[in-house]
Parts: structure tokens; C-alpha cells; sequence
């Protein structure tokens, strides 16, 4: 058992990918400060932060609901990075390594919440 969200690996992973999208971002036309870039960021971050939000939840269905909500973040995110590519504003290399990271953190989110649906109480 963890004893924060911070020792939790994909908190982790999730915390690591905002940070590069934040680099890749960093590098994007002033114009899309308050459009796309914001988007992207804040999706990004929403997957930790739900993951942690999650963490902090007592009841199992609240929790799941948190995980639901992550994925839900995630999967906007791999969005994104598709308008991105598709209007070239980020590199289609860039773009393919986060969404593999993206689709592996998208299945381990899936496994914990099978793994909570399967053992509530």
C-alpha cells in the first residue's frame, strides 16, 4: 500500500508526461497561449491530479469515478497531441512516444480500476 500518491508509479508516469508536454508546448505561437496550449496543459495535468484526488478518497466508488475521470483526461490529452501533429505545431516522433506512453498509463489506469471494482466492499 502507498502511503502518499506521489509513491504511486502512475502518478508518476502521469506528472511526467505533463512536464514534456509543458516543454513541447513551451516552444508553440504566442497566439495559442490562451487556445491549444492551455488545452493541452491542463488536460495533461488533470490525469495526475484525478490520479491523486483518487488516491485521497475513502470510498471505493468515488475512487473509481476519479480513476474514470483520469482516463477520461488522458484520452483528451491524445487528442490534442493529434491536432497538434495534424497542424504541425508538434512533431509527429514527439507526438508517437507520449501516445505510447499515454496508451500504456490508459491500460494501467484500467487495471486499478478493475482491480477496485472487482474488490469492493
Amino acid at each position: 500500500m502507498y502511503k502518499s500518491f506521489k509513491d504511486m508509479p502512475i502518478w508518476q508516469e502521469a506528472m511526467d508526461i505533463a512536464e514534456v508536454i509543458f516543454s513541447l508546448t513551451d516552444k508553440l505561437p504566442r497566439k495559442e497561449d490562451f487556445g491549444f496550449t492551455s488545452q493541452i496543459r491542463r488536460s495533461a495535468l488533470s490525469i495526475s491530479a484525478n490520479i491523486a484526488e483518487a488516491f485521497g478518497r475513502f470510498h471505493t466508488l468515488n475512487k473509481v469515478n476519479f480513476y474514470y475521470t483520469a482516463r477520461g483526461s488522458l484520452t483528451e490529452t491524445q487528442s490534442h497531441l493529434e491536432y497538434g501533429n495534424r497542424v504541425k505545431y508538434l512533431d509527429t516522433e514527439d507526438v508517437v512516444k507520449l501516445d505510447k506512453r499515454l496508451f500504456s498509463l490508459y491500460n494501467d489506469i484500467n487495471k486499478i480500476i478493475i482491480y477496485l471494482k472487482n474488490n469492493r466492499k
